[in-house]
C-alpha cells in the first residue's frame, strides 16, 4: 500500500483565502447589493450612502491586506469583482431607478435612452476595471488612467444625496442626469489622467498644521456631508480634464515658432 505523498497534503492544506482582508471586501460587495435593493424600494437615500460606506470598505481592504501581508491573487480578483457591483452596476441601477426610469414620460424612445445611459455606465465601469486589471505593476501610480470607478459612483450618488435631502425629484432631472450619467462612464475608460494621492505617505511625519487641517476638514464636512462629498468628487473628476487642457496648453506654447522680425 502507497503512502500518501506528505507534500501535496501539505500543499493542499495550506490552500485557503485570507480572511481579514476578504471581509472587508465582502462588507463592501454587501454594501453595493444593499444600496440596489434599497433604490428597488425607493429609498435612495440609503441607497446612495450604502454606496459611499461600499467605496470607504473598498479604500480598507487593500491596505489592511499589505499591512498584514495578507495580499493575494483571489483576494485581488474578488476585489474587483466587489467593485463591479458597487461601483458599476450598483450605480446604474439608482440612477436608473430614481431617475432615469421617469424619461418614459417623454416617449418610448426616450425610455430606451434612459436605460441606455445606465448600461452605458455599467459597461464603462466594466471596461475600467478590466483595464486596470491588466496595467497593475505598469502604469505609473501616481496617476488614474481613467476617471476611478468609486470617484464616478460618488459624484452619481453624491447628487442623489443631494437632491433627496433637498426634496427634489429625480424625474425633475432627468435630461440632466442622462448626460452626467454617460459622462461619468465616459471619463472612466478615457485616457484622461487623474492624480491617485498614492505617493502621500501616512507614515512619514508631518508637522502638527496637517493634523489641525485634517480636523478642520472633517468638521467642514460633518456641516453637511451630502453637498461636502458630492463637491469633492465633483471637482475630483473635473480636475483630470481641466489639468490635461493645461498641459496640452503648455506644450502647445512650447512648439510655437518664435516670429522674427
Amino acid at each position: 500500500m502507497m503512502e500518501p505523498d506528505q507534500n501535496n497534503n501539505s500543499e493542499i492544506r495550506r490552500r485557503g483565502i485570507y480572511l481579514l482582508p476578504n471581509l472587508f471586501t465582502t462588507a463592501a460587495l454587501f454594501a453595493g447589493f444593499y444600496g440596489i435593493v434599497a433604490a428597488m424600494n425607493d429609498r435612495f437615500e440609503q441607497a446612495a450612502i450604502a454606496i459611499f460606506i461600499a467605496m470607504l470598505l473598498d479604500g480598507i481592504d487593500g491596505r489592511v491586506a499589505r499591512l498584514t501581508n495578507t495580499q493575494s491573487a483571489f483576494g485581488a480578483e474578488y476585489d474587483s469583482l466587489a467593485d463591479m457591483v458597487s461601483f458599476g452596476l450598483a450605480p446604474a441601477l439608482v440612477m436608473y431607478e430614481w431617475s432615469l426610469s421617469s424619461m418614459v414620460d417623454l416617449g418610448w424612445q426616450w425610455g430606451k435612452l434612459g436605460w441606455l445611459a445606465a448600461f452605458i455606465y455599467t459597461a464603462c465601469a466594466a471596461l475600467r476595471l478590466a483595464r486596470f486589471n491588466t496595467q497593475v505593476g505598469l502604469a505609473d501610480k501616481r496617476y488614474f488612467q481613467g476617471l476611478p470607478s468609486p470617484s464616478a459612483a460618488a459624484v452619481l450618488m453624491g447628487l442623489v444625496w443631494v437632491m433627496v435631502d433637498a426634496g427634489v425629484k429625480g424625474s425633475d432631472l432627468a435630461i440632466p442626469v442622462f448626460f452626467l450619467t454617460i459622462l461619468t462612464g465616459i471619463l472612466m475608460v478615457s485616457n484622461i489622467f487623474f492624480y491617485s494621492f498614492k505617493e502621500i505617505n501616512f507614515k512619514g511625519k508631518v508637522p502638527f498644521v496637517t493634523i489641525l487641517v485634517v480636523v478642520l476638514a472633517l468638521a467642514l464636512a460633518s456641516i453637511d456631508p451630502p453637498k461636502i462629498l458630492f463637491a469633492i468628487f465633483f471637482v475630483y473628476s473635473l480636475s483630470g480634464p481641466v489639468l490635461s487642457v493645461v498641459r496640452r496648453l503648455r506644450k502647445f506654447g512650447r512648439k510655437k515658432p518664435v516670429e522674427m522680425d
